[in-house]
């Protein structure tokens, strides 16, 4: 009898771990995301986009990110990468801002990522999510392609 109750147990706590594994290993970018302008700044203000969606879906141990844009003159844009968490350079396709990427995971809500032009870095920005997972803040320092200081804090809603 004490055995069986040992091995419920065991079971037990055993399920909810694997539980708690499951819910804490997600990765939070994962999903749909839209800028939410309202909450979001922009310097130089001039160049905020009209929209931004991103779509991003697992990919091996990394992501599979899809975006769409319309930029501040109405330009629509699309662009596409899959990038691991390894901080190495991924080619971006369609971004006139930048041809790699690479992220690093620095904890379970908290990503850091790395933009470069030509080999040159121009932006790094921090994702952090809200420990709800419905927003997340990105702030992103730099110089964009035409040498203007860019310093931008950008909310995003889960869709």
């Amino acid at each position: 009898m004490k055995r069986r109750s040992l091995a419920v147990v065991c079971l037990a706590w055993g399920f909810l771990f694997a539980l708690s594994a499951a819910a804490y290993g997600q990765d939070p970018n994962v999903g749909s995301w839209r800028v939410d302008p309202t909450k979001s700044k922009y310097n130089p203000p001039n160049l905020a986009p009209k929209s931004v969606m991103v779509k991003s879906s697992p990919a091996g141990q990394g992501l599979n990110v899809v975006v769409d844009v319309v930029d501040n003159t109405g330009k629509p844009l699309h662009y596409e990468y899959t990038v691991t968490y390894d901080g190495r350079d991924v080619t971006v396709k369609g971004d006139p801002n930048r041809d790699t990427t690479a992220m690093k995971r620095i904890d379970d809500l908290t990503f850091e990522q790395t933009n470069k032009k030509n080999g040159k870095v121009t932006t790094v920005s921090r994702f952090v999510y809200a420990k709800d997972g419905k927003s997340r803040t990105q702030t992103t320092t730099g110089m964009n392609p035409e040498g203007q200081k860019v310093d931008n804090t950008v909310v995003w809603l889960k869709q």
